[in-house]
């Protein structure tokens, strides 16, 4: 593993990137840490991924968690800003020699999940697939129900052990997740908990319906945050999508 970092709109990205041994070229998969994670989180997966051939970064989102080293404030971030950053990280790994940019997919856990679902949509052509761990595409009904007129929002929103800014909310009034999947016709793979208590398995649900190449699975037991079995059968799933991405 060895960190890349990207400079962009003024900040640097920064993330884990995961080489796999021999030569020629490799798909690669772009993980999205969820809301105020880390790249670490899903070293687990870097690893495997690597380890079977497929490349991987997990990125860190500037402003996206309490352990990030970007100096970009917290108070700053928004799904528009994560997806910038998603953005410059696709297109850095895109000319890195010993990946296929044709075989390029994006992964995304919880918020991470909604932001590479929006990244997608707007570089549809140069991705191959779509992978959503427990996508929070409740996020936009979940914060306008709270605050519905953007008078209602104050200047700073503690939430989660993060101090977010009036412009996370403020961004998210027309933001329509269930347009996401218009003219999206590239394969996705959702995987979702039984027992999620703050992403409701409908929304994953709703989501498989609208992408036209969908798959989604359901795992008992499993809430928002998987455990050790759960997280390994994610891995697994992720590694055979990406093997059969010759499909379509």
């Amino acid at each position: 593993m060895e960190t890349i970092i990207i400079p962009h709109h003024g900040r640097r990205v920064d993330g884990e990137l995961y080489r796999p041994e021999g030569g020629g070229r490799h798909p690669m998969v772009i993980i999205s840490h969820g809301y105020n994670g880390h790249a670490s989180d899903h070293a687990h997966l870097g690893e495997y991924l690597a380890a079977g051939g497929i490349g991987a970064v997990a990125l860190n989102f500037c402003g996206g968690g309490n352990r990030d080293k970007s100096g970009f404030p917290t108070t700053r971030m928004t799904l528009y800003t994560e997806k910038q950053d998603l953005l410059a990280v696709l297109d850095e790994v895109r000319f890195l020699n010993w990946v296929d940019k044709e075989q390029i997919y994006l992964f995304g856990s919880s918020q991470g999940g909604m932001v590479s679902a929006m990244a997608a949509k707007e570089r549809r052509a140069q991705i191959k697939g779509l992978i959503l761990k427990y996508p929070a595409f409740c996020i936009a009904h979940d914060w306008i129900k709270q605050f519905p007129h953007p008078e209602d929002i104050p200047e700073e929103i503690p939430f989660w052990d993060l101090t977010l800014g009036k412009a996370y909310v403020e961004t998210l009034y027309d933001l329509k997740w269930e347009e996401l999947a218009e003219g999206f016709d590239k394969p996705v793979l959702i995987v979702h908990g039984a027992d999620d208590d703050v992403v409701p398995v409908s929304y994953s649900e709703q989501a498989a319906q609208r992408y036209p190449d969908a798959v989604l699975h359901i795992l008992p037991g499993e809430g928002h945050g998987f455990g050790e079995e759960g997280d390994r059968q994610v891995a697994e799933w992720t590694a055979s999508f990406v093997r059969a991405g010759d499909r379509g």
